[in-house]
């Protein structure tokens, strides 16, 4: 369950700075800058503490590679389900929604990587030891 709430967040995450419905972050900046420019501010740094987080904790875990495999494996995915035609690709805003879907998981899996590996292996990963 813990998995899927990281995912859920990074989806959330990314879906509200952009989508192809006109209820996101993007979207709404580039209208309203003028008229509400403090909560713009206010709401964009938000965002990015939000990316800085899940990148953080991303690339320590699984790193950039780990990252580019991850999205190989989405990618791959979407090819096979593409192949055998239970995908189409003809529509811009399911296109949109599968890029937000695959890079949500990139950084799910991501942050949730060092929980995984602890219950596989039996050994915690830790940055900095205090003796």
């Amino acid at each position: 369950m813990g998995f899927v709430l990281r995912w859920a967040m990074a989806f959330g995450l990314l879906s509200a700075t952009f989508n192809p419905t006109r209820w996101n972050y993007v979207t709404w900046a580039r209208t309203g800058f003028g008229d509400q420019m403090p909560l713009t501010v206010l709401l964009g740094l938000l965002l990015l503490v939000g990316y800085i987080i899940y990148l953080r904790a991303t690339l320590r875990s699984i790193g950039g590679v780990g990252m580019g495999l991850v999205m190989a494996l989405a990618a791959a995915l979407l090819w096979v389900l593409y192949d055998y035609g239970i995908l189409r690709l003809d529509n811009p805003s399911v296109n949109v929604w599968l890029g937000i879907l695959a890079l949500s998981l990139v950084l799910g899996i991501g942050l949730s990587w060092s929980h995984v590996r602890r219950k596989l292996s039996g050994q915690a990963d830790m940055d900095d030891v205090d003796e």
